[in-house]
């Protein structure tokens, strides 16, 4: 797939990016562009009305997780085939999508060959001064693709999540589950500093931090628990300051990062009056729960921001399905309801969704599959891409009717109307686009995702 960004220079006219569940389009360009034309009789007929004077929460991106074993798959590709496939996905301006947002795993996540920590230790050892502190101690083609994308796009943000301690400083001392023992918070605090600090110095800076991935979720391979009141405790008592003391008061800290079935969670840390202080937002995951609740979570904290930082592809669905699932729930509904980032999770796996720790999770299908030279694109992918290579960082989402079809609209840095139009119903929708006093009427297939671009 090569994607042009050239728009039709007919004025008030559209071009058209489609997807069809049945795998027909794959974000391709439509032969047609969509004009314009003085307001009609709308009656009878579906209207999505764009406003453009009712402007919503700023867009910062769209992405994956570059988990250690996308890196190692990657950068296991011949040069000049993993060259292409970087410009691809992050040359902002390019002919591929224009990823524009990453999270990466502070130590192993379960995607990685193996759990580690950057300070493993024997059995009832401990490292209390960080001394034996190793950002190299596993998915150590991190840090090299990192910087080969950087070189591409250094404006790309990154958004960074433990999905465990350090054994030693856990309650268990084990990877799976157990939670931080509360005489390793201080410790604890300066290994964040201590791996911000390192990846600074090879030129990645972190724009966020998480203090826990999925905080509730005791089996994952690693995982530890963290409570609400810990997690406000932590960063209110030592992740903040220990940010701040050591210059990095400019990462931005997210509470929660876990499912919408469990609002309370992230209430209650926000509730913290000192902890919120050093609170940036709340990131959010949709294997539980509503999307509508990061509206409630805005409602109640309007001047934090939401990120939508994760969401899985199974290897036991499939693609017509997933799409429209995905695009519905988390593309559409996740910045419908005040998300300033959404990024699907494993940016690339192999045909038998490897790599992956003993005990993690064996069925994730990347937006890539890589099977030595041979890349594959997958659901995600796409679903990525009908937001990432238009709406880009700095954009605004714009107040749009929704009872047509599902829908969100943006306002682009560059002056463009981006919107994205969803048909999930078993037959072809006929409706029409508004925009200022101008109509232009459009036709969606059955089970097809579509991005209309025009110049504002």
């Amino acid at each position: 797939m090569q994607a042009s960004d050239t728009l039709t220079d007919i004025p008030l006219a559209a071009t058209v990016w489609q997807t069809s569940a049945d795998q027909t389009w794959l974000f391709e360009p439509q032969f047609e562009t969509l004009a314009f034309q003085s307001e009609g009789d709308d009656i009878g007929q579906s209207t999505i009305t764009i406003n453009p004077e009712q402007q919503r929460q700023t867009i910062e991106g769209f992405g994956y997780t570059l988990t250690g074993g996308s890196a190692l798959l990657i950068s296991r590709l011949p040069a000049a085939v993993r060259q292409a496939l970087l410009e691809e996905l992050f040359l902002p301006n390019g002919d591929g999508i224009g990823v524009s947002f990453l999270r990466l795993s502070i130590g192993a996540s379960d995607l990685s060959e193996r759990s580690y920590s950057y300070d493993d230790l024997a059995d009832d050892e401990t490292d209390f001064e960080l001394a034996r502190f190793d950002l190299q101690a596993g998915d150590r083609e991190v840090v090299p693709l990192l910087q080969a994308i950087l070189a591409l796009n250094p404006a790309i943000k990154i958004i960074a999540t433990p999905w465990s301690a350090p054994r030693w400083m856990k309650t268990n001392a084990a990877w799976v589950g157990g939670s931080l023992k509360p005489e390793c918070q201080p410790v604890y605090a300066a290994y964040f500093v201590k791996y911000l600090l390192a990846m600074r110095a090879r030129g990645i800076a972190i724009h966020a931090v998480t203090p826990q991935n999925e905080p509730q979720n005791y089996k994952n391979d690693p995982s530890m628990v963290m409570s609400a009141e810990e997690q406000a405790d932590f960063v209110r008592l030592h992740l903040g300051p220990a940010l701040a003391d050591a210059g990095l008061a400019e990462v931005e800290v997210f509470c929660w990062d876990h499912n919408c079935d469990v609002p309370e969670y992230p209430l209650t840390v926000l509730a913290d009056d000192q902890a919120r202080a050093y609170f940036s937002g709340s990131a959010w995951h949709l294997y539980g729960g509503d999307i509508a609740v990061l509206s409630q979570i805005h409602a109640a904290h309007p001047d934090k921001k939401l990120y939508f930082t994760e969401q899985w592809v199974g290897s036991d669905g499939q693609f017509g399905g997933d799409l429209l699932w995905h695009v519905k729930h988390v593309l559409i509904g996740a910045t419908r309801h005040w998300a300033s980032v959404v990024l699907e999770w494993n940016l690339a796996s192999d045909p038998h969704c490897r790599p992956h720790t003993a005990g993690g999770e064996a069925r994730c299908v990347g937006a890539l599959t890589i099977d030595g030279d041979q890349i594959t694109r997958n659901v995600a992918y796409y679903i990525i891409a009908h937001a990432a290579k238009w709406v880009r960082p700095g954009s605004l989402r714009l107040e749009t009717d929704a009872d047509a079809l599902p829908n969100v609209a943006f306002l682009t840095p560059d002056d463009r109307i981006v919107l994205i139009v969803l048909n999930d119903t078993a037959e072809t929708r006929d409706f029409r686009i508004r925009y200022r006093d101008l109509d232009a009427p459009a036709s969606l297939a059955a089970g097809t995702v579509a991005t209309y671009v025009w110049r504002a």
